[in-house]
Parts: C-alpha cells; sequence; structure tokens
C-alpha cells in the first residue's frame, strides 16, 4: 500500500478545515517530537456539540491529510465522542493500513497527531 496516496495527497495539498479561529472555545497544540509535524485545532463548541472546527499545522503528508479529514469527521458531533476515536479509525479515514501492518510506527505517530490533540478537547473544558 503506497502511504502516499491520491486522497492522502489531495488532502496535504487542499486541507479542509484549514485555518485560524477567532474566539475560539478550545485550542489545542499538539506536536510529533520525531519528526516536528505540528498542528493546532481551534474548536467552537455549543450544547457539547462540535459546531466549528478549524486546524493549522506544518507538517508531512500524512500528519496534514489526517488533520484534515478527522475535521470533517468530527464535524457537528458531540464532544464525547472524541475520546472513543481509536487509531484505526483514523486509519481507517486516510484508507492506511491497519495499525498492526503497512505504515512503519514513525508514519503511525503522523497519522494519529491529529487523533492526539482532539482527544485533548474533553479535558481543556
Amino acid at each position: 500500500m503506497d502511504p502516499y496516496r491520491e486522497e492522502i495527497l489531495e488532502h496535504w495539498q487542499n486541507p479542509q478545515n484549514f485555518g485560524v479561529m477567532q474566539g475560539a472555545d478550545v485550542v489545542i497544540e499538539q506536536i510529533n517530537p520525531l519528526c516536528g509535524d505540528e498542528v493546532t485545532f481551534y474548536f467552537r463548541i455549543r450544547d457539547n456539540r462540535i459546531k466549528e472546527v478549524l486546524f493549522i499545522g506544518n507538517g508531512c503528508a500524512i500528519s496534514i491529510a489526517s488533520a484534515s479529514m478527522l475535521s470533517e469527521a468530527i464535524k457537528n458531533k458531540p464532544i464525547s465522542i472524541l475520546s472513543k476515536i481509536t487509531g484505526q479509525d483514523v486509519l481507517n479515514l486516510i484508507g492506511g493500513p491497519s495499525a498492526s501492518s503497512g505504515f512503519p510506527p514513525a508514519r503511525l505517530k503522523c497519522a494519529f497527531l491529529a487523533l492526539e490533540a482532539v482527544r485533548k478537547v474533553t479535558s481543556n473544558r
């Protein structure tokens, strides 16, 4: 499986929900110390639902594509769902292999950077 398949490259080059949100209710920053990828998520939460989510970041195609696809998947969802999203869910979103095969561990860390960030939302409210 090619980790840089077309959909990953498309989300890397044209990420969804990319930008800074003024007046965000929650702001979460996450850095991958192994490679220096970084992502910042901005959330607007109303009635315990994610009404709006934006992110900015610098990183490889996998980390930016993962943030883009995950941001799309969590829009208008209850914040309680964030703690239930698994690494396999993220791999399914980006069309990657199961966690036990395919991506080397360093690439998995890139794919899961956004997940690590969004999981922190409930603890920062």
